[in-house]
């Protein structure tokens, strides 16, 4: 089906044509001919707008990606930060799931020491609301070490449940990883219920990430230097 030239510019008709071949395609390739073709460009346009195919593919990924980022990890959907960190979780899957193409080729194209442009925003707003938890008390871990730990086991069981046979996936091995995950960078999770009305109390390691937190959120009255050795000292007091 070819893209209708009043459907936009160049630009966006190269973009969707790609996005439905790639959403069409069963190897996750599409042709330069075959995006031009149903643009209805020619090859020059999409060097002038992409630079070259990938170019155009990585444009593809990225405009789709932030859609996805905005609507499915925006923070400050409840009260409680951990509760939106499983939110967000959940609704990551649920994008691979409905979307396998496009996450399998988001996530299945890596490079040795090259962190992925694309995602990082998805990774940015996660460490934001695990600072929130940080602030509470609840992580027992930094929020950056937590957010990385939590995100990589998101992408791998969403990857994992795109390769199940369509009808037999296991939705609950998302909701035990997911649990197994979160558990692995708080404080006490077992005294801690699922919609938590209260906060274990706070140990060592809690306490100084928690601290940390909120003296990156208000470092008033603390020279460079000393903001400096107050981290160090926290790194080394949330170690467990």
């Amino acid at each position: 089906m070819a893209v209708t030239r009043g459907a936009g510019g160049a630009r966006d008709r190269l973009l969707l044509a790609a996005a439905q071949l790639l959403a069409e395609s069963g190897d996750r390739t599409v042709s330069t001919r075959a995006v031009c073709e149903r643009a209805g460009v020619q090859a020059p346009t999409l060097y002038h707008h992409f630079g070259n195919k990938q170019g155009l593919i990585d444009a593809v990924l990225n405009h789709g990606f932030t859609q996805f980022v905005a609507q499915a990890h925006a923070p400050g959907v409840s009260d409680d930060p951990l509760e939106d960190v499983r939110a967000g979780w959940d609704r990551h899957v649920e994008f691979g799931l409905y979307n396998p193409t496009f996450y399998a080729l988001l996530y299945g194209r890596v490079e040795p020491g090259t962190p992925c442009t694309i995602t990082a925003p998805a990774l940015a707003m996660l460490v934001e609301l695990l600072n929130a938890a940080a602030r509470e008390g609840v992580l027992a871990v930094p929020p950056r070490d937590a957010a990385a730990q939590l995100l990589a086991a998101n992408v791998g069981v969403t990857l994992a449940l795109i390769t199940q046979p369509e009808g037999q996936v296991d939705h609950g091995l998302s909701d035990r990883v997911r649990e197994a995950a979160i558990a692995g960078v708080i404080t006490h999770p077992s005294d801690r219920h699922r919609q938590g009305s209260t906060h274990p109390k706070p140990d060592r390691a809690s306490a100084a990430v928690a601290l940390r937190a909120l003296v990156e959120d208000d470092a008033n009255g603390l020279t460079p230097g000393e903001t400096g050795l107050l981290y160090e000292l926290l790194d080394r007091l949330s170690e467990q």
